[in-house]
């Protein structure tokens, strides 16, 4: 530790924000990275505990204290080399993750934790601005031949690490670009799609094949979920061509809303509004929802909520309400009580800075027609909540102006059909049933198979998605080679 007391001397330093009266005029990132001088008082202020707490917050296990001493002492190239040792994307986490290390940082038991996410958003940054980060192909190559089975970041890490064991590695895509939900799901003024392109190129460059619009599985898969595809492929014939597959797409199905006047028109799932916006911004056609100067209402009080808030703003929206059915959480954890886990509070985005109401405790009960078959107004309920039960308060009904609604309640599962194509057993979620512990961990029912990713686990963090791609990778490496040296 190069500085024993930068904990007391320094105070937390978080990075700079555009100003939300400009930025909502744009979709271009709009935080910026830390200087070389902040990075380095930053970075004192770690304490190197004697336990790092912040290690096992981090799901991909970010080796965090040493990182932190090398940006403290100048050395961001060597701290690259860390940060990478257990994280192939840092430039995704490094913007998007919501920090579950900094959460469990020993010095925010009693003071603000060491900002571990915008040190992590200067080191990559600086690798890319230095030239540090380069392909790394295998110098051997085994022979064999994997199949990875969605793009988003569980696929791309473990197609990356299996690249670089020196396996043959090809990745299916059944949409136009490569990234999954990092690439069409996340709006660019969060994560610009030239972050995820640049690694699209470096994989390219290691040997990895990418293959885009193809499905794999199914002939077609349900309405509501996003599918270019102008190919598919059986999944007989990838387990015939392939040594091993691993299934690593997302958990695709939205959660609906079943209640009177669903059907009507300008009621839609989050991403029906939020894919086709990152396709305009990437140059494709225009986003045929537009908000402008309507009453967008946001039903879903999370991530995905709050990026329709922000792309909302960003048409220029009359007004944007957010509710949520959940009650209020509290502004501040009780900390003595949640450390080191994650903690139930109030999280404010962005977003939500750049201009919204948020509502807690509301139930949607329906929404009224304009006589046109479009939506005009959303009728909803106050909700009591007693040990963890609901009870609709008499008297509180309501109804507020709505002309366009986002359901943005999260996802259930993975779709269906590319699991039952391969015959791959379900856990009582409806995602792949796969352990992560023990021999054979990973691995589905039908040999050679593999799942990783919110298909294995659920609707999940990108940081965790990275872990299992990463964790999948070893397990596909040793079930082709009899043993693997890549880090689990």
């Amino acid at each position: 530790m190069g500085k024993p007391t930068g904990f007391i001397e320094f105070q937390r330093l978080s990075e700079g924000y555009e100003a939300a009266d400009t930025r909502v005029n744009h979709y271009k990132e709009f935080v910026s990275s830390l200087s070389d001088s902040d990075a380095k008082t930053q970075g004192a202020r770690c304490m190197d505990c004697g336990i790092p707490f912040c290690n096992n917050g981090c799901p991909v296990n970010n080796i965090i204290p040493d990182w932190n001493d090398l940006v403290y002492r100048g050395n961001a190239q060597q701290a690259l080399e860390v940060l990478h040792s257990t994280n192939n994307f840092p430039d995704f986490t490094g913007r998007i993750c919501p920090a579950p290390c900094e959460t469990a940082c020993t010095l925010g038991i009693n003071a603000e934790p060491v900002g571990i996410k915008s040190i992590e958003h200067y080191i990559i940054d600086k690798g890319w601005e230095n030239g540090w980060i380069t392909p790394q192909p295998a110098s051997v190559k085994t022979g064999k031949k994997v199949a990875v089975v969605g793009s988003g970041p569980a696929g791309l890490a473990a197609a990356q690490q299996l690249a670089r064991a020196g396996h043959d590695v090809t990745v299916f895509e059944k949409n136009g670009h490569i990234g999954g939900l990092l690439r069409r799901g996340i709006p660019d003024f969060k994560l610009e799609k030239s972050i995820v392109q640049r690694r699209v190129v470096q994989m390219e460059a290691e040997g990895v094949v990418f293959r885009t619009n193809v499905l794999v599985g199914p002939d077609s898969i349900p309405a509501g979920i996003t599918n270019d595809a102008k190919e598919v492929i059986s999944a007989e014939t990838l387990k015939s061509q392939f040594d091993a597959v691993i299934l690593s797409g997302g958990s695709e199905v939205p959660r609906d809303l079943p209640v009177p006047g669903r059907e009507l028109g300008g009621v839609h799932y989050a991403l029906e509004f939020l894919i086709p916006q990152n396709k305009e911004v990437e140059g494709g056609p225009a986003n045929p929802i537009n908000v402008k100067g309507k009453h967008v209402v946001v039903i879903g009080g999370g991530d995905t909520g709050s990026d329709c808030v922000g792309t909302s703003n960003r048409h220029g929206a009359a007004s944007i309400t957010q509710f949520e059915v959940m009650p209020m959480p509290p502004v501040e954890e009780n900390k003595p009580l949640v450390w080191p886990y994650w903690p139930i509070k109030l999280r404010t985005s962005s977003s939500h800075d750049e201009g919204c109401e948020r509502d807690f405790s509301v139930l949607t009960k329906g929404f009224v027609s304009d006589g046109n078959g479009r939506v005009k107004a959303l009728q909803g309920v106050r909700l009591s909540w007693e040990g963890g039960k609901m009870a609709e308060i008499p008297g509180s009904e309501f109804e507020i102006p709505a002309d366009n609604v986002f359901l943005a309640m999260g996802f259930t599962n993975p779709v269906g059909g590319v699991l039952e194509s391969f015959g791959v057993n379900k856990d009582a979620r409806g995602n792949a049933a796969a352990t992560t512990d023990g021999p054979g961990c990973y691995a589905t029912n039908v040999k050679g198979v593999f799942a990783a990713g919110d298909m294995r686990r659920g609707q999940s963090l990108v940081v965790w998605a990275i872990r299992e791609g990463r964790q999948c990778a070893r397990e596909v490496d040793a079930f082709l080679m009899g043993s693997s040296v890549l880090p689990r």
